[in-house]
């Protein structure tokens, strides 16, 4: 039947007119039928030792011969291809060797094509020749085409060469569809464009202030305390109430795949790497899940040559293959993530970042948990940590900060009922969930965090689990400023996009997910900006004048003093309790020299505050290489 000519309504012509098609059958007619199996192993490219394993697995997984002998490496995709070619009696096309016809383009959308892998590569007479990389699915896909196409044809190709083709030809359009994805009401891409309104708005809150501050000093003082004092008191009230929800420690269960798993699709985006492409690959490469159900994306842009030229001198298994996504508008992680995202197929996307260490199980617990959470479940968060964390002083305060946040506060914040802010990498996703939530807003610089409010916004769940992921603690001042700046300014833009129309996030979510909105990002935002103002008491402690002095009551005093002790001795009884459920108990006596790394994140916050205004789409990059694990193993302990 593939071999035969289809009108796109279905009906079979039994003649045609396709001479050159005909004499190629006719070639590979003495093994048209036989199966791609017995084909190979008759030109002795595998053997039937081999083979026999390859069948069991396609048995196990569920899926086609062919594709596990390719994930596997036991032949070239080039050898399948003849080999289905031969089996099929169909002609095998590659790109290079002849080009799909340009006027063919518009006869299919993109969006088609990549979803059923197919392309229409050319005309011989009447008749459509349509190339495909899924040929057990050519028939259902005949019966879902447009009609007009008149007789059709089944060719192969090799999937690299339709994506190749529709990146050639649709690459611009697929391009900018990524930047506009999330729709407008739900992106800050319009923070760029001020109104007469915010204009206004913007112009009297500055006078509000500069007036107070040069005529009443002393009460705008006031008012910054109050706020200081009260985002400071909330972010540690969550603090407790997140430690007392947790989940009993209990160690992680063995991860049990379905009886049919999911292909799943990892989408690593990569900028000027020059030093991490290698070792990403070989940490990548201790996956255990089955290479036929992985598909590793790597997404570069098109003009980064540093790592393109990188990865040409790497080899890349065949589960990994590379996308290149065209210029547009703005160069950001989530527009790279969105155009990639259109070339995959998987049941299940997840995210890395170029210097990760996953565990080797880590899929496999992914998959498993998915297949056991409610349908509402629709994303998964790992764990991140650090390699390196005894670098520095600055790495082993990243390393608390991280265990903190990722041990303590998102499993707590999870437990609560809040929407929680995502991570940027280790985290995973049901495809049509992220369909349905229209994937990443290309123009928010912490997309992580902003679809974390999305899918809670969509009724969706987040769930944390036991799998750690390994990556290298940026331990370096200026860069560490820069990364956390980036961080802060799109909290602060999150938070904005989110509550400008406050009526519809509380309708959306809920008043104690709304409420939960508040308490992690505009206290967040407030306590890093307003800190300074509560670093000022510090003077009393040195015998200097304080602006409130006279002011405050010797009981007020005492009444800030404790809110400011309780607030250090939690954060310290936090680290503590962070470190104990990590493989980092050697870093507890470095935690009560937190109180002096939190105030680099003040910098950060004013320089976050200056790019809002500036240059509010800025990605500043984060660079990776320049600390290696602190032991040759580090990155492979996963605790």
């Amino acid at each position: 039947m593939p071999f035969s000519l289809r009108f796109s309504d279905g009906r079979d012509m039994n003649t045609h007119r396709l001479t050159k098609t005909d004499l190629l059958a006719q070639q590979a007619g003495s093994k048209r039928g036989l199966p791609v199996s017995h084909i190979l192993m008759e030109s002795g490219q595998v053997s039937s030792r081999v083979m026999l394993g390859a069948l069991a697995e396609a048995e196990r997984l569920k899926k086609p011969l062919d594709h596990v002998i390719a994930a596997e490496a036991i032949v070239s995709r080039e050898s399948v291809l003849e080999a289905q070619a031969q089996h099929f009696g169909a002609l095998a096309l590659r790109r290079d060797v002849h080009p799909p016809s340009a006027e063919m383009a518009t006869l299919l959308s993109a969006s088609f094509c990549l979803e059923k892998g197919v392309y229409p590569w050319m005309r011989l007479g009447d008749t459509l020749v349509l190339a495909t990389s899924r040929p057990d699915s050519f028939a259902e896909t005949l019966n879902e085409l447009p009609p007009g196409l008149g007789p059709v044809m089944m060719a192969l190709t090799l999937e690299a060469d339709i994506h190749a083709e529709i990146a050639a030809q649709h690459g611009a359009a697929l391009a900018r569809q990524a930047e506009t994805w999330v729709p407008a009401e739900a992106s800050c891409r319009d923070l760029s464009r001020s109104t007469g309104q915010t204009r206004l708005f913007s112009f009297i809150a500055a006078a509000i202030c500069l007036t107070l501050l040069a005529w009443q000093p002393v009460l705008f003082f006031a008012g910054a305390l109050i706020l200081a004092v009260i985002s400071l008191s909330l972010s540690q009230a969550l603090k407790v109430a997140a430690f007392f929800a947790l989940p009993k420690h209990r160690p992680a269960p063995e991860a049990k795949l379905p009886k049919d798993p999911p292909t799943v699709s990892i989408l690593v985006p990569l900028f000027k790497e020059q030093e991490i492409a290698r070792s990403l690959v070989t940490r990548l490469s201790r996956l255990t899940y089955p290479k036929s159900l992985l598909d590793i994306v790597l997404v570069l842009e098109e003009d980064d040559e540093t790592t393109q030229a990188t990865l040409a001198q790497t080899r890349l298994p065949p589960w990994i293959r590379v996308i290149s996504v065209p210029p547009g508008e703005v160069t950001t992680k989530p527009r790279a993530l969105n155009y990639a995202f259109r070339f995959t197929s998987g049941d299940i996307i997840g995210i890395y970042d170029a210097e990760d260490a996953p565990a080797p199980d880590q899929i496999d617990k992914v998959v498993d948990h998915f297949a056991r959470a409610s349908p509402k479940v629709g994303c998964v968060q790992g764990i991140l940590d650090f390699y390196n964390p005894r670098a520095n002083w600055l790495s082993r305060c990243f390393a608390v900060e991280y265990a903190s946040w990722f041990r303590i506060l998102l499993p707590g914040v999870a437990r609560l009922g809040f929407a929680v802010p995502l991570g940027g990498t280790t985290v995973f996703f049901r495809r049509p969930v992220l369909e349905e939530v229209c994937g990443w807003d290309a123009h928010n610089v912490t997309e992580d965090a902003d679809l974390g409010l999305r899918l809670a916004r969509h009724g969706y769940r987040t769930e944390l689990i036991q799998t750690v992921t390994r990556e290298e603690a940026n331990n370096r001042f200026w860069p560490w400023i820069r990364q956390r700046s980036r961080w802060l300014k799109g909290y602060g833009i999150t938070w904005w996009v989110h509550t400008r129309n406050p009526r519809k996030l509380l309708q959306d979510m809920g008043a104690w997910k709304f409420f939960g909105v508040q308490l992690m990002f505009l206290c967040t935002l407030i306590q890093f900006t307003f800190a300074p103002v509560l670093w000022t008491f510090w003077l009393i402690l040195f015998g200097l004048p304080h602006p409130l002095e006279g002011m405050m009551t010797y009981q007020q005093a005492l009444a800030l003093t404790a809110i400011f002790l309780s607030a250090e001795g939690i954060t310290v009884l936090i680290g503590f309790a962070a470190l104990s459920r990590s493989p980092h108990r050697s870093l507890i006596p470095w935690v009560p020299t937190m109180f002096a790394y939190f105030p680099l994140g003040t910098i950060a916050a004013y320089k976050a505050i200056s790019e809002t205004v500036t240059k509010p789409f800025y990605w500043d990059k984060t660079e990776h290489g320049h600390s290696h694990p602190d032991d040759p193993g580090a990155d492979l302990t996963h605790h």
